[in-house]
């Protein structure tokens, strides 16, 4: 297995953030955690998984620091991108950009789930994404572009529901992680791996109307959360009967989620 590049070694920041100057959201630590997995999943099963020939996808692209750090470290990797929000686009250019892989990671506005089904080519097999993931009954959260549907999991759901035969995909302890696992085994998916870290609460994840809904999920029995902080793993599901076995008891376990 080849050694991620020290360009997406993990790297000091607070849970979340914001960027001032550009109003547009920043985690430094889940940042480089989520492309540290990615990298590290996609390099360890690339004998399984046909990213050098196909490419892979992506649901939400954000400012693409992320992966594009990831491309520059996987030279046979090419990623296209999808995000709703012209502003992360044009930031995700202009990073793409800096890194100088603008010629294997593109970024495009639109829906991904219209785009990817609508696509002329053949789709490729495998997707990734760290999708938002803040839970509360509505929008109305103090940065409405986090919010992740009431438990914190729609767009992750929607993402197993679309079928793409593997998927790399964070899942958070207080999103109601039962139902996203259940969700994915009955859709014949497989836990393969996963890359698991803890996170302190920031910001948006402490809003009140925030921790109360993650304090709901929890006392349900859906989730985890410390007083502090939470636990995010980095998930790689499969529907290929090529790759053994089923880690889906340890994901749990690492959540600190007790069946």
């Amino acid at each position: 297995m080849a050694t991620p590049s020290p360009s997406i070694a993990a790297r000091p920041g607070t849970a979340d953030t914001v960027a001032e100057s550009t109003g547009a959201f920043q985690c430094a630590d889940e940042s480089a955690h989520y492309a540290f997995s990615v990298c590290m999943l996609l390099q360890q099963y690339r004998r399984h998984i046909p990213w050098q020939t196909e490419g892979v996808v992506e649901l939400g692209s954000g400012d693409a620091s992320a992966i594009a750090d990831v491309v520059r470290s996987l030279p046979e990797l090419r990623v296209r991108g999808f995000d709703i929000s012209p502003t992360a686009v044009e930031r995700a250019r202009g990073n793409i950009a800096a890194r100088r892989v603008a010629d294997r990671y593109t970024v495009d506005l639109g829906d991904f789930f219209d785009q990817v089904n609508s696509a002329a080519a053949p789709r490729p097999s495998t997707a990734i994404a760290n999708p938002p993931y803040i839970p509360a009954d509505d929008r109305d959260i103090l940065m409405p572009e986090l919010w992740g549907g009431e438990y914190g999991n729609d767009l992750t759901l929607r993402l197993l529901k679309a079928q793409h035969r593997h998927l790399i995909v964070a899942v958070p302890s207080y999103a109601d992680p039962v139902t996203t696992i259940g969700t994915a085994a009955a859709l014949g998916y497989r836990v393969i791996n996963f890359l698991a870290m803890g996170l302190d609460f920031g910001l948006y994840s402490s809003e009140p109307v925030v921790r109360r809904q993650i304090d709901r999920i929890c006392a349900a029995g859906r989730g985890w959360a410390g007083e502090d902080g939470y636990m995010v793993a980095i998930v790689l599901f499969t529907q290929d009967d090529g790759l053994p076995g089923d880690r889906s008891t340890q994901l749990m376990r690492a959540l600190q989620i007790r069946g």
